[in-house]
Protein backbone atom coordinates (compact mmCIF):
# COMPACT_ATOMS: atom_id res chain seq x y z
CA UNK A 1 0.00 0.00 0.00
CA UNK A 2 1.24 3.88 -0.54
CA UNK A 3 0.27 5.23 3.13
CA UNK A 4 1.04 9.14 4.32
CA UNK A 5 1.56 9.82 7.36
CA UNK A 6 1.42 13.24 8.86
CA UNK A 7 3.73 14.25 11.80
CA UNK A 8 7.34 13.27 11.93
CA UNK A 9 7.87 13.23 15.53
CA UNK A 10 8.74 9.38 17.35
CA UNK A 11 5.60 8.41 16.61
CA UNK A 12 5.21 9.11 12.97
CA UNK A 13 8.73 7.99 12.31
CA UNK A 14 7.97 4.62 13.95
CA UNK A 15 5.01 3.79 12.62
CA UNK A 16 6.49 4.30 9.28
CA UNK A 17 10.03 2.50 9.66
CA UNK A 18 7.27 -0.62 10.73
CA UNK A 19 4.94 -0.29 7.58
CA UNK A 20 8.42 0.25 5.45
CA UNK A 21 9.58 -3.17 6.88
CA UNK A 22 6.18 -4.71 6.14
CA UNK A 23 6.94 -3.65 2.54
CA UNK A 24 4.42 -0.68 2.16
CA UNK A 25 5.31 2.94 0.63
CA UNK A 26 5.52 5.47 3.07
CA UNK A 27 5.09 9.54 2.76
CA UNK A 28 6.24 11.09 5.80
CA UNK A 29 4.51 14.69 5.99
CA UNK A 30 6.52 16.99 8.21
CA UNK A 31 5.78 20.90 8.61
CA UNK A 32 8.79 22.11 10.97
CA UNK A 33 11.99 21.79 8.95
CA UNK A 34 14.25 21.14 12.03
CA UNK A 35 12.01 17.68 11.95
CA UNK A 36 12.58 16.64 8.59
CA UNK A 37 15.63 13.92 9.01
CA UNK A 38 15.47 12.11 6.16
CA UNK A 39 18.35 9.54 7.23
CA UNK A 40 16.20 8.59 10.16
CA UNK A 41 13.92 6.30 8.18
CA UNK A 42 16.14 6.33 4.57
CA UNK A 43 13.58 4.42 2.70
CA UNK A 44 10.57 6.91 3.27
CA UNK A 45 9.68 9.15 1.16
CA UNK A 46 9.80 12.94 3.08
CA UNK A 47 7.97 15.89 2.28
CA UNK A 48 8.38 19.42 3.88
CA UNK A 49 4.41 20.60 4.04
CA UNK A 50 1.90 21.66 5.95
CA UNK A 51 -0.51 18.52 6.04
CA UNK A 52 -3.57 21.25 6.88
CA UNK A 53 -3.32 22.71 3.68
CA UNK A 54 -4.67 21.68 0.86
CA UNK A 55 -2.60 22.56 -1.64
CA UNK A 56 -0.11 20.87 0.29
CA UNK A 57 -1.36 17.57 0.18
CA UNK A 58 -2.84 18.00 -3.41
CA UNK A 59 1.37 18.39 -4.30
CA UNK A 60 1.73 15.37 -2.20
CA UNK A 61 -0.74 13.45 -4.55
CA UNK A 62 -3.10 12.57 -1.08
CA UNK A 63 -5.71 11.28 -3.59
CA UNK A 64 -2.94 8.49 -4.56
CA UNK A 65 -2.16 6.83 -1.11
CA UNK A 66 -4.49 3.89 0.23
CA UNK A 67 -4.26 5.19 4.04
CA UNK A 68 -3.58 8.39 5.63
CA UNK A 69 -2.30 8.47 9.33
CA UNK A 70 -3.00 11.42 11.33
CA UNK A 71 -0.13 11.01 14.02
CA UNK A 72 0.66 14.61 14.82
CA UNK A 73 0.93 15.40 19.10
CA UNK A 74 -1.85 18.04 18.17
CA UNK A 75 -5.15 16.46 18.17
CA UNK A 76 -6.36 19.89 16.51
CA UNK A 77 -4.47 18.79 13.60
CA UNK A 78 -4.91 15.03 13.52
CA UNK A 79 -8.91 16.11 12.64
CA UNK A 80 -8.30 18.97 10.18
CA UNK A 81 -5.54 16.06 8.40
CA UNK A 82 -8.57 13.54 8.65
CA UNK A 83 -11.16 15.22 7.48
CA UNK A 84 -9.38 16.42 4.47
CA UNK A 85 -7.93 13.33 3.73
CA UNK A 86 -11.60 11.73 3.76
CA UNK A 87 -13.51 14.61 2.20
CA UNK A 88 -11.03 15.98 -0.55
CA UNK A 89 -8.87 12.83 -1.57
CA UNK A 90 -11.69 10.16 -0.77
CA UNK A 91 -8.86 8.16 0.93
CA UNK A 92 -9.92 5.04 1.69
CA UNK A 93 -8.82 4.50 5.40
CA UNK A 94 -7.84 7.28 7.79
CA UNK A 95 -6.17 5.97 10.69
CA UNK A 96 -5.60 9.40 13.41
CA UNK A 97 -3.50 9.49 16.66
CA UNK A 98 -5.50 11.09 19.87
CA UNK A 99 -3.24 12.86 22.35
CA UNK A 100 -6.26 13.97 25.19
CA UNK A 101 -8.47 11.52 26.26
CA UNK A 102 -11.11 14.34 26.55
CA UNK A 103 -11.05 14.87 22.46
CA UNK A 104 -11.41 11.18 21.74
CA UNK A 105 -15.37 11.97 21.08
CA UNK A 106 -14.66 14.17 18.07
CA UNK A 107 -12.82 11.46 16.20
CA UNK A 108 -15.47 10.14 14.34
CA UNK A 109 -16.54 9.20 11.04
CA UNK A 110 -17.80 13.00 10.87
CA UNK A 111 -14.59 14.14 11.01
CA UNK A 112 -13.46 11.64 8.42
CA UNK A 113 -11.71 9.54 10.89
CA UNK A 114 -11.72 5.58 10.02
CA UNK A 115 -10.20 4.11 13.75
CA UNK A 116 -8.78 6.56 16.17
CA UNK A 117 -5.65 5.41 18.47
CA UNK A 118 -6.04 6.44 21.75
CA UNK A 119 -2.66 5.83 23.87
CA UNK A 120 -4.46 6.42 27.48
CA UNK A 121 -7.63 4.12 26.35
CA UNK A 122 -5.34 1.87 24.98
CA UNK A 123 -3.58 1.40 28.37
CA UNK A 124 -5.99 0.85 30.35
CA UNK A 125 -7.52 -1.46 28.38
CA UNK A 126 -4.67 -3.57 28.41
CA UNK A 127 -4.30 -3.64 31.71
CA UNK A 128 -8.18 -4.35 32.11
CA UNK A 129 -7.21 -6.92 29.66
CA UNK A 130 -4.19 -8.72 32.05
CA UNK A 131 -6.34 -8.40 35.38
CA UNK A 132 -9.82 -8.77 34.60
CA UNK A 133 -11.61 -12.23 34.44
CA UNK A 134 -15.21 -12.62 33.96
CA UNK A 135 -15.64 -9.53 32.08
CA UNK A 136 -15.88 -8.19 28.78
CA UNK A 137 -12.95 -5.86 27.78
CA UNK A 138 -13.41 -3.90 24.60
CA UNK A 139 -10.54 -3.58 23.27
CA UNK A 140 -10.50 -1.81 19.85
CA UNK A 141 -13.12 -0.64 17.55
CA UNK A 142 -13.37 -0.88 13.74
CA UNK A 143 -15.44 2.25 12.90
CA UNK A 144 -16.20 1.25 9.43
CA UNK A 145 -18.07 -2.30 10.10
CA UNK A 146 -19.18 -0.63 13.56
CA UNK A 147 -17.51 -3.83 15.33
CA UNK A 148 -15.53 -4.25 17.85
CA UNK A 149 -12.63 -6.26 18.93
CA UNK A 150 -13.83 -7.40 22.54
CA UNK A 151 -11.46 -10.11 25.14
CA UNK A 152 -13.31 -12.67 28.15
CA UNK A 153 -11.23 -14.25 30.44
CA UNK A 154 -13.10 -17.23 31.44
CA UNK A 155 -13.75 -17.80 35.28
CA UNK A 156 -13.49 -21.93 36.56
CA UNK A 157 -17.64 -20.69 37.27
CA UNK A 158 -18.10 -20.30 33.35
CA UNK A 159 -20.94 -22.00 31.63
CA UNK A 160 -19.18 -23.79 28.73
CA UNK A 161 -15.74 -24.26 30.36
CA UNK A 162 -15.26 -28.13 29.27
CA UNK A 163 -17.33 -27.72 26.38
CA UNK A 164 -16.28 -27.58 22.91
CA UNK A 165 -17.06 -24.39 20.72
CA UNK A 166 -19.57 -25.96 18.92
CA UNK A 167 -21.83 -26.07 22.03
CA UNK A 168 -21.22 -22.21 22.59
CA UNK A 169 -24.56 -20.85 21.13
CA UNK A 170 -23.20 -17.29 20.17
CA UNK A 171 -26.04 -14.44 19.17
CA UNK A 172 -25.58 -13.80 15.37
CA UNK A 173 -23.08 -10.42 14.45
CA UNK A 174 -20.46 -12.08 16.83
CA UNK A 175 -17.79 -14.61 16.03
CA UNK A 176 -14.63 -16.40 18.05
CA UNK A 177 -11.51 -15.24 16.44
CA UNK A 178 -9.20 -16.70 18.40
CA UNK A 179 -8.45 -18.42 22.03
CA UNK A 180 -4.89 -17.30 24.08
CA UNK A 181 -3.93 -20.68 26.04
CA UNK A 182 -1.28 -19.87 28.04
CA UNK A 183 1.38 -18.53 25.46
CA UNK A 184 -0.27 -20.46 22.40
CA UNK A 185 -2.76 -18.58 20.78
CA UNK A 186 -5.45 -21.58 18.87
CA UNK A 187 -7.63 -20.79 16.05
CA UNK A 188 -11.25 -22.32 17.18
CA UNK A 189 -12.45 -25.16 15.64
CA UNK A 190 -15.67 -26.90 16.71
CA UNK A 191 -14.56 -29.56 18.37
CA UNK A 192 -11.68 -27.53 20.26
CA UNK A 193 -12.45 -27.14 24.52
CA UNK A 194 -13.10 -24.53 26.65
CA UNK A 195 -10.74 -23.95 29.42
CA UNK A 196 -10.38 -22.11 32.60
CA UNK A 197 -8.28 -18.94 32.35
CA UNK A 198 -8.64 -19.16 28.32
CA UNK A 199 -8.48 -15.68 27.03
CA UNK A 200 -11.31 -15.79 24.29
CA UNK A 201 -11.35 -13.37 21.58
CA UNK A 202 -14.28 -12.42 19.89
CA UNK A 203 -15.68 -10.07 17.20
CA UNK A 204 -19.18 -8.89 17.24
CA UNK A 205 -20.90 -5.32 17.13
CA UNK A 206 -21.72 -3.54 20.03
CA UNK A 207 -25.72 -4.28 20.65
CA UNK A 208 -25.01 -7.85 20.98
CA UNK A 209 -22.22 -7.67 23.44
CA UNK A 210 -24.26 -7.95 26.39
CA UNK A 211 -25.80 -11.27 24.44
CA UNK A 212 -22.23 -12.48 24.27
CA UNK A 213 -21.48 -11.75 27.87
CA UNK A 214 -24.49 -13.75 29.09
CA UNK A 215 -23.43 -16.52 27.15
CA UNK A 216 -20.18 -16.92 27.98
CA UNK A 217 -20.30 -15.42 31.72
CA UNK A 218 -24.07 -16.65 32.44
CA UNK A 219 -27.23 -15.31 31.75
CA UNK A 220 -26.88 -13.38 35.17
CA UNK A 221 -23.45 -11.91 34.10
CA UNK A 222 -25.02 -8.28 32.55
CA UNK A 223 -26.96 -7.27 35.80
CA UNK A 224 -24.07 -8.38 38.21
CA UNK A 225 -21.70 -5.93 35.50
CA UNK A 226 -24.08 -3.24 35.94
CA UNK A 227 -24.16 -3.54 39.64
CA UNK A 228 -20.68 -4.18 40.43
CA UNK A 229 -19.28 -0.45 39.71
CA UNK A 230 -21.32 2.36 37.87
CA UNK A 231 -21.51 2.94 34.13
CA UNK A 232 -18.60 5.50 32.47
CA UNK A 233 -18.71 7.18 29.28
CA UNK A 234 -17.22 5.22 26.47
CA UNK A 235 -16.23 6.80 23.50
CA UNK A 236 -16.05 5.15 20.13
CA UNK A 237 -12.78 4.51 20.29
CA UNK A 238 -9.69 1.47 20.62
CA UNK A 239 -9.35 0.50 24.46
CA UNK A 240 -12.60 1.24 26.08
CA UNK A 241 -13.77 -1.07 28.23
CA UNK A 242 -17.67 -1.70 27.98
CA UNK A 243 -20.05 -1.07 30.55
CA UNK A 244 -23.62 -1.21 29.02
Amino acid sequence: MRIAIAGAGNVGRSIAQELIDNGHQVMLIERQASMVRPERVPQAEWILADACELSSLQEADLSGCDVVVAATGDDKVNLVVSLLAKTEFAVARVVARVNRAENEWLFNEQWGVDVSVSKPRLMAALVEEAVTVGDLVRLMTFRQSEANLVEITLPETAPFVGHPVRDVPLPRDSALVAILRGKRVLVPSPDDPLEAGDELVFVCTSEVEDGVRAVILGADSVERTRNSSPPRPVGGSPAARTKP
